[in-house]
């Protein structure tokens, strides 16, 4: 900003600054120095009591707040509160200090107090602006400092935590599953360590993975974005993180009105422990970072928009680049619990990686990988295809659930005519996928949707894809047993 604002004796906080809202605290042996013993009243970031909790450095908050005055026009002190997520009081003296520069004026007054204030950048203010934002584009919430991100992401983090049977199976309760498969999966969860589920496709390995995370239940509380090297790195994503209390929106120019007094630092949300699902069309690239040009900071990549939950590798194998090659750029992650994530210019920064990651694949272990790097994946888990019981379970349960009357004698047909007569493989997601084709076909015909051999059997044929080659000849199971033979 310019030798003119150093007159405020305030203190950058950079990467030695007091982690914001973590006092006193020693360090243990771990995953280096973020690794912490909290009081058990610290279940939350405090809100600063001073310029240093920020630790972001003055310079970098002065420019913040003049590119906000100049992007956003005329704002209310309350307003500007709101938008960068800081109390007022941290703003005042530096809005004073823009007024006495004559960098901004204040043309009118919508309530009581310096709060009450409209602030509007002067012509001198609007120049000052753009040559900043020619350099350093970024606009929005006032970041957090890595360090203290780092802090809370091992604070929070499911490792350490007791999750005994008793969780696992309420955890799975919505799903059948056998006995030993939950047993299989119970101490890989409570491990927090990766885990490899694999197994013929339509079993359930994404729908299992879905549900870890509800396991490990309750909130945490993350940032909208992080400093790190004067760099920012955009970490709230409203597609991934769902917020969990009013907080949790990022606050608009009318928010002052409505918003309720914060209860913790603003600058993070607090959500629900968040479930990342990448798939075919993950890339090498997209496991770094990446500059937003029109958010003008760096995008977090999955696997630390994930921290704090789970990250899910689906169609593992099946990915642009080798599955070896992807082991290879997780190797380190795994084994250290921490990423290095490196900026166009060149500099690095130290991210923690704590997420429970799982590789959900169809394809055989062995023919993805060589036997050394599946041993850096510890649970290896195969989802098979469900028994005959577990079969009629589900499709009892898909039928409760959409208001269909039920009846087993279904599932036996079923078997008879499709399973058995045609030898397809039963999948858990059978059940699920015939019953909405029967809810179609019945909505189509304007009926009632009823477990019918009519309507059961064109759905089935439809969902199997309807002609069916045996015995060199072309068949339509449904064609052929409209009487129900």
């Amino acid at each position: 900003m310019g030798d003119s604002m150093s007159s405020h004796e305030w203190t950058a906080g950079g990467a030695g600054a007091e982690r914001v809202g973590a006092p006193a605290a020693v360090t243990l042996p771990g995953h280096g120095p973020t690794r912490r013993v909290m009081a058990q009243e610290d279940d939350c970031p405090r809100v600063p009591t001073s310029f240093e909790d920020l630790g972001v450095g003055a310079k970098f908050f002065e420019q913040l707040v003049l590119k906000t005055l100049f992007t956003r026009g005329a704002s209310t002190g309350d307003q500007l509160s709101m938008y960068l997520r800081v109390p007022f009081w941290l703003l005042d003296d530096l809005l004073l200090n823009f007024q006495r520069q004559q960098l901004a004026h204040t043309p009118s007054s919508v309530g009581m107090g310096r709060k009450g204030y409209t602030y509007e950048l002067t012509t001198d203010g609007r120049h000052r602006a753009r040559d900043i934002l020619e350099t350093d584009p970024y606009v929005g919430a006032t970041p957090v400092p890595l360090e203290s991100y780092s802090y809370w992401v091992e604070r929070q983090s499911v490792r350490g935590s007791h999750i005994g049977p008793d969780e696992v199976r309420e955890g799975f309760s919505h799903l059948v599953l056998d006995d030993r498969t939950i047993d299989l999966l119970g101490p890989a969860i409570n491990s927090a360590r990766s885990v490899f589920l694999w197994g013929d496709a339509g079993n359930g390995k994404t729908t299992i993975s879905e549900a870890v995370v509800n396991i490990y239940g309750d909130f945490i509380y993350i940032p909208l974005a992080v400093y790190a090297d004067g760099q920012v790195i955009q970490l709230y994503d409203p597609v991934i993180h769902e917020g969990v209390d009013m907080q949790a929106r990022v606050s608009t120019k009318d928010d002052a009105l409505v918003a309720p007094p914060p209860d913790y630092d603003r600058r993070w949300v607090r959500i629900k422990r968040p479930m990342v699902l990448v798939g075919g069309e993950l890339t090498l690239d997209q496991l770094e970072l990446k500059f937003d040009i029109n958010r003008g900071a760096f995008q977090a990549p999955p696997h630390m928009k994930a921290n704090g939950g789970v990250f899910v590798i689906d169609d593992f194998g099946r990915q642009q680049v080798p599955a070896r090659d992807l082991l290879n750029r997780w190797m380190v992650p795994l084994d250290r619990g921490v990423d290095y994530l490196t900026f166009t210019s060149g500099r690095r920064a130290t991210i923690p990686f704590a997420c429970v990651v799982i590789f959900a694949t169809n394809l055989d272990p062995d023919d993805l990988v060589e036997e050394a790097f599946l041993r850096r994946i510890r649970y290896k888990i195969e989802i098979g295809s469900p028994e005959r019981e577990q079969l009629a379970e589900i499709f009892k349960r898909q039928c409760e659930r959409r208001g269909i009357e039920y009846r087993p004698e279904a599932v036996d047909w079923l078997y008879s005519h499709y399973y058995d007569r045609l030898g397809i493989e039963p999948r858990s997601c059978h059940p699920v996928d015939i019953i909405a084709d029967l809810q179609d076909l019945a909505a189509y015909l304007s009926r009632q949707p009823e477990l019918t051999k009519e309507m059961l059997g064109q759905a089935c044929d439809s969902y199997f894809m309807g002609l069916v080659q045996k015995g060199g000849k072309t068949i339509s199971v449904y064609g052929n047993n409209q009487a129900g033979n």
